[in-house]
């Protein structure tokens, strides 16, 4: 197998570590370029819970020389697009805009990465819009089952814990914590910044090596605790319309070599509309709204999740059903046709979640960040097709094992004779 970049792929590394990835789409006029720290929530110490998220706020709140104001004007007045993100394992910082914009628009989120002032009266504001925005988040049921299902599947974890804190740590913030969090976190040996469109590497290294120039490499991140997956049933009451259930399962890291066949059995059992849950539990049964899983991936440790919403009485022929589909996963190898479709669906999706400029700055960000080297499109695709029946079999007999199986239900679940028998698989 080629492990070769494609060569549109180029890296360099700064004397002080930070690495640029940039990838050339010529046939375009963007460019999206971002600055990511590999850290994320994850890493959080118990007072700066939610504190990666705060300081994600706070540096469109103003630098040495912008305000808040002119950063969105700055933009604005070329077309372009800033955004930001935090997640378990990364922050980003990224913007797109016309190739011939890109020097302005690095300037800018340069200066944000750089040259933040931390305004106390800002800071006091911005707890409040947080803290709206967790309260927004604790009306969501759908949220609050995903939190209250990760919390306890990673149990005393920082995998398990909320990205946005909770009302007490977003209280407690004062400038001097966001100070000492960003000098010990943002270094340019933590960081990584990737580009794609219409570029020329070496531009982009120079651009970036100019803002970055005076700034050394910096502590590096400390290597986090391996997370142990627990196996809880946890059951919450609370006043709904629905119930809203998770069911997880054990799952390979990110970066495991099984992580294309997680796929392939990710689409098969719940990745879409002819995936086995929603045909048997929506359409065959009509017990549910929505019904889907997913997979939780991070560098150390992973999770198969499968969600769905439906009456509290309906909820212990919802379990059964998905023991079923576990059970005959295991049991009975994946029929041609439907291997050949959900390959054909990860394909589909995988090519078009790679056509813009946005995407393609992501992909290389996780790529570098994740795994240490870059796949081509026909790489990620020959893997892909290299799925067997026989595979998916097996893994479905290494990840659904009943006393591995994790439960979350949050809704009217008083008196329902729900217990962890009913996850035999």
């Amino acid at each position: 197998m080629n492990s070769n970049p494609p060569r549109e792929i180029q890296s360099s590394t700064l004397s002080n570590g930070l690495i640029v990835v940039t990838e050339r789409m010529p046939h375009v006029r963007s460019v999206s370029i971002g600055t990511w720290i590999p850290s994320g929530s994850r890493l959080e110490r118990g007072e700066e819970r939610g504190i990666a998220h705060f300081l994600e706020h706070m540096l469109f709140k103003g630098t040495h020389t912008r305000s808040a104001e002119d950063i969105a004007r700055a933009v604005d007045s070329v077309g372009g697009h800033l955004d930001a993100f935090t997640s378990k394992e990364l922050v980003s910082y990224n913007t797109k805009v016309l190739d011939e914009h890109l020097p302005i628009a690095w300037d800018i989120l340069s200066d944000l990465i750089l040259n933040p002032t931390f305004d106390a009266t800002e800071l006091e504001k911005e707890k409040s819009v947080i803290l709206e925005e967790l309260k927004m988040e604790l009306d969501n049921p759908e949220y609050l089952v995903h939190e209250l299902f990760v919390k306890n599947l990673w149990k005393g974890h920082g995998l398990g814990q909320p990205i946005i804190g909770t009302k007490q740590t977003i209280a407690d913030f004062n400038r001097e914590m966001l100070v000492d969090y960003h000098q010990r976190i943002y270094h340019p040996g933590n960081i990584v910044v990737t580009a794609a469109g219409n570029l020329e590497h070496d531009a982009i290294v120079n651009l970036v090596g100019a803002s970055f120039a005076n700034r050394s490499a910096g502590a590096k991140l400390p290597t986090p605790a391996k997370p142990k997956l627990q196996a809880p049933f946890i059951l919450k009451q609370k006043r709904t319309q629905q119930a809203h259930l998770y069911i997880g399962a054990p799952s390979h890291p990110i970066a495991h070599e099984t992580r294309f066949i997680s796929y392939v059995l990710n689409t098969i059992l719940g990745g879409g509309m002819s995936s086995r849950l929603f045909q048997n539990i929506r359409e065959r049964q009509g017990l549910v709204y929505a019904v889907m899983s997913d997979l939780l991936l991070y560098r150390d440790s992973g999770a198969i999740a499968i969600y769905a919403g439906a009456s509290a009485e309906a909820l212990p022929k919802v379990i059964s059903s998905v023991m079923e589909e576990f059970r005959d996963l295991k049991a009975n190898p994946v029929p041609a046709e439907e291997l050949h479709r959900a390959k054909e669906h990860l394909k589909g999706s995988l090519m078009l979640s790679l056509e813009s400029t946005n995407s393609r700055m992501t992909n290389l960000a996780r790529q570098q960040v994740f795994f240490g080297r870059f796949f081509s499109m026909d790489e990620m695709i020959e893997n892909i097709e290299a799925v067997t029946a026989a595979q998916v079999q097996s893994l479905a007999n290494e990840s659904f094992l009943s006393e591995k199986l994790a439960l979350t239900v949050l809704g009217k679940v008083d008196g329902l004779a729900l217990d962890r028998a009913l996850l035999n698989c």
